[in-house]
């Protein structure tokens, strides 16, 4: 379980949001919804220890995330708005090498079945450079098909995706919340989920 308590995060002189407390269990997906500027990613990049918060704390499995390090890492996957992809390494290779800075190996072989699942199939040995953004955020995507974490942390994850890769998110959302993990997606349009236990943090301008 994931539990924040009295978060509050200041950027300057000027406090952004405070007093956000919340917890999330297996099978959870929250929206985390909000204007431009209300803090939306920030909030995600103190989930995942990017970003201290000025107060609260921050919790998983009942220990302060600031104390797990390397533990904490290995069980959660974040995805910002900006995707990561390096122009100079082929699609493969950025997903392979994407893995195995979290310390996860992914063999060639399932690499290519990730990125077809993604419909990138034949693209897998093009430069990152030549991709369109939503292919460039469909292999992003795919770090979620192969890795093994519990908490998925997601910044405007659909942006760029046309209706069919918008469905397949969509659906692997469901998937991983069926199969006991959690997600916090922020996000301006409607997941649509039909299967696990969807809440909404709402932050004000």
């Amino acid at each position: 379980m994931l539990e924040t308590t009295h978060l509050e995060c200041v950027r300057g002189n000027q406090t952004i949001f405070r007093d956000v407390s919340f917890a999330v269990r297996a099978g959870d997906c929250f929206c985390l919804t909000g204007p431009n500027g209300s803090g939306k990613t920030s909030l995600l990049r103190m989930l995942c220890g990017l970003l201290a918060p000025a107060r609260g704390t921050i919790h998983w499995q009942g220990t302060d995330i600031r104390t797990l390090g390397e533990e904490y890492l290995a069980s959660i996957t974040y995805l910002g708005h900006r995707t990561g992809i390096k122009d100079e390494l082929t699609v493969l290779e950025n997903l392979r090498i994407s893995c195995g800075l979290t310390g996860f190996h992914l063999s060639r072989r399932d690499a290519r079945s990730a990125l077809e699942q993604m419909g990138l199939a034949g693209r897998e040995n093009l430069p990152a450079r030549f991709l369109s953004e939503g292919e460039r955020r469909r292999v992003a995507i795919s770090r979620l098909l192969v890795g093994r974490s519990r908490l998925w942390l997601l910044d405007e994850v659909m942006t760029s995706l046309d209706r069919s890769a918008t469905e397949s998110m969509r659906l692997l959302i469901e998937e991983h919340l069926a199969g006991g993990g959690m997600a916090i997606v922020a996000t301006h349009q409607d997941l649509r989920l039909s299967k696990g236990n969807a809440q909404r943090i709402e932050l004000a301008a």
